[in-house]
């Protein structure tokens, strides 16, 4: 692919909304192309998925390092965890329509493929790759710390996943694990919504519906977790 290709105007509008002047495009545009959509000519993003994922930890690791001096570990790793799990991803994916400008195949895309989680999480994880490979860590670093800085003011200071935290909860008081089950799903097939209910074995059960079986189990577990913790 060749160097310094002029951006659409989509393209340069989510730049501009990412917040980084990208000297070499071409990254912005494989970061941007699922591998449904790439070809021998065009490169896709799944290898700037592996790196972006490890610029993030690093610069998430160290802003958490450095704003709170007197945490553990132990309540460090569930902050970090929070921040860079693919639901932030996507969240911050979709904060700035990055589904808008994803290059995807057309079984993809008519299956929902700019509205998926994974696929927004991995593209999120890919742009964030052609950033540092384009400007360096402190380029990274910057682009970051824009849009995750609310995430980090605000990630609570036990930040265990709801499905972790519940099942921690059982487990101090003797009970079984929670069982996760499937309810119904509903929707046409590229916007499934499922209904999961989450039980203990002392009885207690929640059910929630979301788009994905992971946001499901979560939002049900976190229900059936607000009203144990009450009792």
């Amino acid at each position: 692919m060749a160097k310094g290709l002029t951006l659409s105007s989509d393209l340069a509008a989510f730049a501009q909304r990412l917040g980084h002047d990208f000297a070499r495009t071409e990254l912005l545009i494989r970061a941007l192309t699922h591998a449904s959509a790439g070809s021998a000519t065009r490169p896709h993003n799944q290898r700037l998925e592996f790196l972006g994922d490890r610029v993030l930890g690093l610069v998430i690791a160290e802003t958490l390092f450095a704003a709170d001096r007197q945490a553990t570990e132990g309540q460090l790793a569930p902050r970090f965890n929070a921040l860079v799990r693919k639901e932030t991803c996507a969240d911050v994916a979709r904060a700035i329509d990055l589904g808008a400008v994803l290059k995807l195949g057309r079984s993809e895309m008519l299956s929902g493929g700019r509205r998926k989680e994974a696929l927004l999480g991995d593209a999120m994880e890919a742009v964030l790759a052609a950033v540092y490979l384009d400007g360096g860590l402190e380029a990274a670093r910057a682009v970051i710390l824009r849009h995750w800085a609310d995430r980090v003011a605000r990630v609570e200071a036990d930040a265990r996943d709801a499905k972790t935290a519940l099942q921690e909860w059982a487990q101090a008081r003797g009970e079984a694990p929670p069982v996760y089950v499937e309810i119904s799903r509903e929707g046409p097939p590229h916007a499934p919504v499922f209904t999961i209910e989450v039980r203990l074995a002392d009885g207690n059960a929640a059910r929630a519906k979301a788009g994905s079986k992971r946001a499901g189990e979560q939002a049900a577990a976190q229900s059936l977790l607000a009203r144990v913790s009450e009792a």
